[in-house]
């Protein structure tokens, strides 16, 4: 399974300094577990023809970071990301942004809204949140000590 990290962001495309740094090293991280990605979009229908584009003999699913959605514990996620992976599913896609809200058209598309809270969270600190929760959750489920006491 290969897992990107999708960042819906009109303003700029990227991350820049400590949170780029940060979402660099937690990308890198999880590389050693599964592929990973971080990609940035403009608008949020250009991640949803994305998803079309990138769609294999499993269709990409979509999880979107939304603070109305399930609040996981890092268990938890683990637990999604592992039946996702178990599932056969080859290509994961964590959505975050767009700064609006998601439409009913990518909620309808998601497999599963995941919030890190009820508060909202600039686009740069929520893809860090993502990316380490992804790499922890990945670390909890190869049994490394990681998760221990954190």
């Amino acid at each position: 399974m290969k897992i990107t990290l999708a960042t819906v962001c009109t303003r700029r495309r990227d991350p820049t300094g400590p949170a780029m740094d940060l979402l660099t090293l937690y990308i890198e991280r999880t590389r050693r577990y599964l592929p990973c990605e971080h990609r940035s979009f403009p608008t949020e229908a250009a991640l949803l023809r994305s998803l079309d584009a990138g769609a294999g003999r499993t269709r990409p699913l979509l999880l979107l970071a939304d603070s109305r959605g399930d609040q996981l514990t890092s268990e938890q996620l683990a637990e999604t990301l592992g039946r996702a992976q178990d599932d056969g599913t080859q290509s994961l896609v964590f959505g975050i942004g767009p700064a609006d809200g998601w439409s009913a058209a990518a909620l309808a598309r998601s497999a599963r809204r995941i919030a890190f809270g009820r508060i909202t969270l600039p686009h740069e600190l929520a893809a860090v949140v993502a990316a380490e929760q992804i790499y922890r959750a990945l670390t909890i489920r190869a049994g490394h000590p990681y998760h221990c006491g954190h």
